[in-house]
């Protein structure tokens, strides 16, 4: 790659975190090019690389933030370019840090939302990295909540200019993580801050109230109920909007301990919303990016609870992408930050998203044994029990979809077959698209066990639901299917199936 001029000063911080880490130039060199190969990108650095930074040349583009991630990994805590004595630049890793404090959080995630709500296509485009995963879930598992968020005073907007250099960051104490480049949140043109008065009836610093929280509650419940039944596509966009000009203003106002512990968890309810929604679009990156900040704010909540859900959504997203090993580690990681104090429906959630990463890997003992857990679990709930509201959704009939995926994917085709039939006898018919996804799942395993004509029918059925629906999930089911039916594809249910779902174009 092209690279800018040598500068005359020797980079004397790269050659302290290369001794530190026990790295060679070609060793840091063959790293890099393999970090970026998980993003798509055909790097050639070798030790003459290294040597030429050492010396004080500058690479360009995204490989100051790679050779961070790559120290990042090797030393265990957090650096950025600067830190190695590099200049800033799109960081392909930006919003993905674990915030030190909550006002960097709301920083961080503020930024992401303003960026999001705009016409920056280039945030859907993002890739996911499995390495991206391990820096929050362990800064979780092993943090605390913060002492303090309650706030009598507005916080300040971070604002960048389009050609002038970023603000100097605020000042942290000496325990707590690098400051990250955050002014720039993503890849793309910088994001300048809403004033006052833009686009919002509420004024930065004007005080919240519990009305306000709850009204934020409502419109997630809203949000949740259109996403089930039309897909993620249908208002991921006015979600993320209503996040801007309203949750922002309120992390920014002024408020009570008591009243922004509940300010915090209702705003990381609604990012992992838009990470879930981002993630049924197949923007997996920006999905990725969003529950990592639902992550942090769920710790600013103080509600480790909630923040094993959001680990959950996670190893979810990693079991669609097939990073079950990743899959299983993030359950793991929940169960163990939540302990067994936790209600037994979310004990449940926990052992069941475990068993789904381990069915993707083909592990049948490892993965039975998680559904037994998740299925006693359930079965020791009690009506009484005081459930979040977050977990209610888990009930017979998840559980048995549960079962049925991974059967599916252990092709236990008769098992799995049996425990989709229960779970679309129980589930409600608003649940539409968790439906659809069962419904291929009954396909698949009648496909598996040779019934091919109720397999077509099926999956007939559910590329119509899909059709109707702004969910890349739902589609990309169907194509699973599809996939599946391939060695079928000159006998004739195959071929009134295809007929069926050409029709639907």
């Amino acid at each position: 790659m092209t690279e800018r001029p040598a500068q005359r000063t020797p980079n004397r911080q790269l050659a302290a975190l290369i001794a530190e880490a026990g790295f060679s130039n070609a060793g840091l060199a063959r790293r890099v090019d393999q970090l970026g190969l998980e993003h798509g990108l055909d790097l050639r650095y070798d030790k003459t690389s290294v040597t030429r930074w050492l010396r004080g040349q500058q690479p360009r583009g995204t490989t100051p933030a790679l050779i961070a991630e790559v120290f990042t990994r090797r030393l265990g805590r957090r650096l950025t370019a600067q830190d190695l004595g590099l200049d800033a630049c799109a960081p392909v890793y930006a919003g993905l840090e674990f915030a030190g404090t909550p006002e960097e959080a709301i920083d961080i995630v503020g930024g992401l939302w303003r960026k999001d709500s705009g016409s920056h296509a280039e945030l859907r485009k993002i890739a996911f990295t499995p390495a991206g995963l391990v820096v929050p879930s362990r800064d979780w598992l092993i943090g605390r909540a913060d002492e303090k968020v309650a706030r009598s005073e507005p916080a300040r907007v971070p604002v960048q200019s389009r050609s002038g250099p970023r603000p100097a960051a605020p000042q942290q104490p000496a325990s707590a993580p690098p400051v990250p480049a955050h002014a720039q949140v993503l890849p793309g043109p910088a994001a300048v801050p809403r004033q006052r008065g833009q686009g919002s009836e509420r004024s930065l610093g004007q005080r919240v109230t519990g009305g306000d929280i709850s009204a934020l509650r409502s419109v997630g419940e809203l949000f949740r109920t259109l996403d089930d039944r039309y897909g993620g596509g249908h208002a991921r966009q006015a979600l993320v909007r209503y996040l801007e000009h309203e949750c922002e203003p309120m992390l920014r106002g002024a408020y009570g301990e008591q009243t922004g512990r509940r300010l915090f968890g209702a705003a990381a309810d609604l990012t992992r919303l838009a990470g879930w929604t981002s993630f049924d679009i197949a923007a997996h990156g920006l999905a990725q990016r969003y529950f990592v900040q639902a992550l942090r704010l769920s710790q600013a909540a103080g509600d480790r609870a909630y923040g094993s859900f959001v680990l959950v959504t996670m190893s979810r997203q990693a079991v669609y992408l097939g990073h079950g090993r990743e899959a299983v580690q993030l359950a793991r990681v929940a169960q163990q930050g939540v302990g067994t104090g936790a209600p037994a429906v979310v004990q449940a959630l926990l052992h069941s998203a475990e068993a789904r990463g381990h069915g993707v890997l083909g592990e049948v003992r490892a993965s039975t044994a998680a559904l037994v857990r998740a299925e006693r679990a359930l079965e020791a709930a009690k009506s009484g029990d005081e459930v979040p509201h977050w977990a209610r959704f888990f009930d017979e009939a998840q559980l048995a979809d549960e079962f049925g995926h991974c059967h599916r994917d252990l092709q236990q085709f008769r098992a799995a077959a049996q425990h989709a039939e229960r779970s679309l006898q129980l589930r409600p018919a608003a649940h539409a698209r968790s439906r659809l996804f069962c419904r291929v799942v009954l396909a698949s395993a009648r496909l598996g066990l040779g019934e091919l004509d109720q397999a077509c029918q099926l999956a007939a059925e559910a590329a119509g639901q899909a059709a109707e629906m702004r969910s890349v999930r739902a589609l990309e089911y169907v194509r699973d299917f599809e996939r599946r039916l391939e060695p079928y594809k000159d006998a004739a249910p195959a071929r009134t199936y295809r007929d069926k779902v050409s029709a639907l174009g």
